[in-house]
């Protein structure tokens, strides 16, 4: 029997290990999947994401999690200094309240 694809309660560490596997396939096309990511890691200074990797990002979590998280609303209600700034752990604790938000309701 396979275990579900979303844990009945997301755990952060799992999440973590999820977004930093789908970092790890955008950066894989650079030829940069050896990097360190945890939750301190920024998107911007020290990933050095183009916006066009945010857009593979979000399709990357849309097959992952389906429509219960939303990666370009979330980003959309940031300001522009929030979003350069961005980082990992942001997004895993964005990422954890959609999914508990979406189980709830």
């Amino acid at each position: 029997m396979n275990p579900p694809l979303i844990p009945t309660q997301p755990a952060p560490d799992a999440v973590l290990a999820d977004i930093t596997g789908m970092l790890r396939e955008v950066l894989a096309e650079y030829g940069d999947d050896d990097t360190v990511i945890g939750m301190s890691t920024t998107f911007n200074r020290d990933l050095e994401l183009e916006s066009i990797d945010l857009v593979t990002l979000a399709g990357l979590m849309e097959e992952r999690y389906g429509g219960r998280v939303n990666l370009a609303e979330f980003l959309a209600g940031m300001e522009f200094e929030e979003i350069i700034e961005l980082t990992v752990g942001r997004l895993v604790e964005y990422v954890v309240w959609s999914l508990r938000s979406a189980q709830a309701g």
